[in-house]
C-alpha cells in the first residue's frame, strides 16, 4: 500500500477514536446522573496532557520504537475505555463517580500521548522515504479530522449520543489501530536523543522565557485563553439537547442530531486552517490572535442567543466561527513562539505553549465552567429522558464576557516588536 495512504489511515483512526466521545460525552454523563461532574471528565484530559506525553515520549526515544509505543498506548486506552463502558452499562444511573472516572482517566492518560506519537511516526516515515514533511504531511493530517467528523456522525446516527456505546466505539477503534500499527514503518530508537531529561521533555527549560516581559505576557494570555478551549466540547451537546424538554423543539434536527450539528465546528476548522496563511500575511500575528479571541466571544454569544428552531442559524454561526476561534490562536501562537525563541529551546517553548493552553488553561476552564453551569442549571427528568435545564443563556453570556475581557486586555497589553508582527 502507498505510504501516504497508510499514514492517512493511521491518522483517520487516531482521531476517530477521539471523535467518538469528545463532543457527546457530556450528554451521556448527564444521562447517568453525572451532569454536575462533566467538567472533571474534560479537565482530566488537560491534566494528563501535562506529563503523560513527555513520559511516553522519553520511553519511545530510549527503549520502544514509536510505532510500537503508539500501538501499546492504544491497546491500553481502548481496554480501559471499554472497561468504563461496561461499568456504565452494568450500573446505569447507579454508577459511582470514582470507578467510572478512574477507568476513563486511565484511558485518556494513554490516549493523549498518541497524538504526538502518531505525528512522530508520520514524520519519520516521510523523512525515510525522502518526502517533504512540510508539503506532504498536511494532506495526511486532514484525514484525522475526517475520521473525527465521521465518527461523530456514526455515534449520532446509531443513537449512541446518550449511552456508553460511544465509549465502546472509541475503545474498539483504539484496538483496531493497535493492530494496524503492526503494518506501519519502523521508527528506529534514537540513542543520541535518549539523554533528554524529563524536565527537558516537559518543556521546563522554556520557563526561562518568563524573564522576558513580552514572552511572559504572551504565555499568561495563552493560559487565559486556554480556559475557553474545551467549554463548548463539554457543554454544547447537553445544552442543545436540553431544548428537547420543550415540545416546541423536541423534533428539531438540532435536538435529534446534536452531535452532527456540532460536527460543523470541525468542518469549519478544516476550512479555517487553509485561510490562516492569507490572514497572517495581511494582518500579522497579533491581529490574527485578536481575531481568534473575539471569535470566542461570538462562539459563546451565538450559543446564548440561538435555539434549535427559528434560531438555529445562530447555532450555525457559532459552529462556523469555532474554526477561527480554535485554529487562529493555536497556529498563530505557535508561529509566534517559533519566531521569538532560540532554536536550542524552541521545542521546549512549543511544549510550554501547549501546556499553558491545552493543559493548565483548558483544565481550569472546564472546572470553572462546571461551577458556573451547576449554579444556573439542574438535572431534570422529562418522560424517559434526562435534561440539563436552567438559565443556559446567562452561562454562555458569562463565557462570552470573559473572552471579550481577555481580548480587550490582550489588545492593550501585548505589544510585540514590529519586526515580529508579520510572518
Amino acid at each position: 500500500m502507498n505510504l501516504k495512504v497508510r499514514l492517512s489511515v493511521m491518522n483517520f483512526l487516531e482521531f476517530a477514536v477521539w471523535g467518538a466521545y469528545l463532543t457527546c460525552m457530556g450528554r451521556y454523563l448527564g444521562n447517568i446522573g453525572f451532569g454536575t461532574e462533566i467538567g472533571w471528565f474534560y479537565s482530566v484530559q488537560g491534566i494528563v496532557s501535562i506529563f503523560m506525553p513527555a513520559i511516553i515520549g522519553i520511553i519511545a526515544d530510549r527503549w520502544i520504537q514509536a510505532q510500537r509505543m503508539l500501538g501499546i498506548c492504544h491497546l491500553l486506552a481502548g481496554t480501559f475505555m471499554i472497561g468504563a463502558a461496561l461499568y456504565g452499562l452494568a450500573n446505569g444511573t447507579e454508577s459511582q463517580f470514582a470507578p467510572l472516572f478512574t477507568l476513563y482517566t486511565l484511558s485518556v492518560a494513554f490516549f493523549m500521548p498518541t497524538i504526538a506519537l502518531a505525528n512522530s511516526v508520520a514524520f519519520n516515515a516521510l523523512t525515510q522515504a525522502g518526502l517533504d514533511t512540510v508539503k506532504d504531511f498536511p494532506p495526511i493530517r486532514v484525514f484525522g479530522t475526517v475520521g473525527f467528523i465521521l465518527t461523530m456522525w456514526f455515534v449520532d446516527l446509531m443513537g449512541f449520543q446518550d449511552n456508553q456505546n460511544q465509549f465502546i466505539t472509541s475503545g474498539l477503534l483504539s484496538i483496531v489501530l493497535f493492530l494496524y500499527t503492526f503494518t506501519l514503518p519502523s521508527c528506529p530508537v534514537k540513542k543520541d536523543q535518549g539523554k533528554k531529561s524529563l524536565a527537558e521533555a516537559l518543556g521546563l527549560r522554556a520557563f526561562a522565557l518568563f524573564k522576558k516581559k513580552e514572552m511572559a505576557i504572551f504565555f499568561i494570555f495563552s493560559l487565559l485563553l486556554g480556559v475557553c478551549l474545551q467549554i463548548s466540547n463539554g457543554y454544547a451537546n447537553p445544552y442543545i439537547f436540553s431544548f428537547g424538554a420543550d415540545p416546541t423543539y423536541q423534533d428539531t434536527f438540532g435536538v435529534q442530531h446534536t452531535t452532527m450539528l456540532i460536527s460543523l465546528s470541525q468542518i469549519s476548522e478544516t476550512v479555517c486552517i487553509l485561510l490562516i496563511p492569507f490572514f497572517m500575511k495581511r494582518f500579522g500575528i497579533k491581529n490574527v490572535m485578536l481575531i481568534a479571541m473575539f471569535a470566542w466571544v461570538f462562539r459563546f454569544a451565538f450559543f446564548g442567543l440561538g435555539d434549535p428552531g427559528s434560531g438555529v442559524w445562530l447555532f450555525l454561526l457559532s459552529m462556523i466561527v469555532y474554526g477561527v476561534a480554535f485554529d487562529f490562536f493555536n497556529i498563530s501562537g505557535s508561529l509566534f513562539v517559533e519566531s521569538r525563541t532560540d532554536s536550542s529551546i524552541r521545542s521546549s517553548a512549543q511544549g510550554l505553549f501547549m501546556l499553558m493552553t491545552n493543559g493548565v488553561g483548558a483544565s481550569l476552564g472546564m472546572l470553572v465552567a462546571q461551577a458556573i453551569i451547576n449554579s444556573y442549571t439542574t438535572q431534570t427528568i422529562v418522560g424517559d429522558q434526562s435534561y440539563t435545564i436552567g438559565d443556559w443563556t446567562t452561562c454562555w453570556y458569562i463565557f462570552a464576557a470573559y473572552a471579550l475581557t481577555i481580548g480587550v486586555a490582550f489588545a492593550l497589553v501585548f505589544k510585540p516588536e514590529k519586526a515580529n508582527q508579520q510572518q
